[in-house]
């Protein structure tokens, strides 16, 4: 007897779950992309196996995703998560060939990561600020002072995801190889390199919190600065935001925490770094999602050509 499409696709979910360690995000975007793409079939060609489902059928479900004006992106999000749950289905035998070797994905145009320039990362680095004619401090010298300025080092200086910074762990700053351990998507742990200066910020943090709060989450390197528990996205993105719009620290519009880590791979591609090796600091699953910063290097190419060639 068949199985009921809605009853694999939680199979599938607990799958990419508990084996493949996707996060709880991904797995709800897999899970609504499931649902989404079985409720189509049931209405359009009625009840349906897994093993009856055709190229036909997705490429009509993604025709009229399209119609209804869905981006290219959220598009092949989908046809990701199709691709993850027919493979699923072939290693459990449950179909003999998967569909979506018929099912071509859209072309998405790519857009060029938005950075801060390095002078603008200079200001928020010595703590004054650009639209002060007095040198206001950026970042105040209390304990929520402190905490803020060291979400904006760690940032800038190891490009670490949002998620990956809330759940650095205290124990996973090593002194004697100046690095930080973190926790990567997928489960996948990677070490980034650190300046001494950035360790002995951490350092103080660290006893600055010990005295500064009677009581807060154990392990966790950054807590909220009155409540003592650990930092939450939106405290984190709100942050950012403010340092940034206040002090004018860049004209883009988009000011969120992902934009430090565009700016460090930038800045790392701009003064030569090996794009591998970007990659591994980034821990990007592939060359191709990295090479995007070289776009950069490129501009400074043009800058140099139009500024020293006599012909330019």
């Amino acid at each position: 007897m068949n199985e009921p499409l809605y009853s694999l696709a939680e199979r599938f979910i607990s799958y990419i779950q508990l084996e493949k360690r996707y996060s709880e995000h991904t797995c709800t975007a897999y899970r609504n992309d499931l649902l989404q793409f079985f409720d189509y079939t049931t209405a359009s060609y009625g009840s349906t196996a897994v093993d009856e489902l055709s190229h036909v059928m997705i490429r009509s479900w993604l025709a009229r995703l399209m119609e209804d004006a869905m981006t290219a992106k959220s598009v092949n999000r989908k046809i990701s998560t199709l691709k993850s749950f027919f493979k699923f289905c072939l290693r459990l035998g449950l179909v003999k060939q998967s569909p979506m070797i018929k099912v071509a994905a859209p072309k998405i145009s790519r857009r060029l990561p938005g950075f801060i320039e390095e002078k603008g990362m200079k200001a928020l680095e010595d703590n004054r600020s650009p639209v002060s004619v007095t040198s206001l401090h950026i970042f105040a010298d209390d304990f929520e002072g402190t905490t803020h300025r060291l979400i904006f080092d760690i940032f800038y200086q190891t490009g670490i995801r949002l998620s990956e910074l809330i759940g650095l762990q205290e124990f996973r700053v090593d002194k004697s190889s100046l690095s930080i351990k973190v926790m990567g998507k997928g489960g996948k742990e990677r070490v980034i390199p650190i300046n001494e200066a950035l360790y002995a910020q951490i350092a103080d943090y660290m006893a600055a919190k010990r005295s500064h709060l009677e009581d807060f989450e154990g392990g966790v390197l950054l807590v909220h600065p009155h409540s003592g528990q650990r930092l939450y996205p939106k405290y984190v993105y709100l942050t950012v935001r403010k340092y940034l719009t206040e002090h004018q620290i860049t004209t883009l519009k988009k000011k969120s925490p992902h934009i430090l880590r565009h700016t460090f791979a930038t800045h790392l591609t701009n003064n030569g770094a090996d794009l591998n090796a970007v990659k591994e600091l980034l821990g990007h699953a592939s060359l191709a999602a990295t090479q995007v910063y070289t776009h950069t290097t490129i501009e400074q190419l043009k800058k140099v050509y139009k500024q020293a060639h006599p012909k330019a």
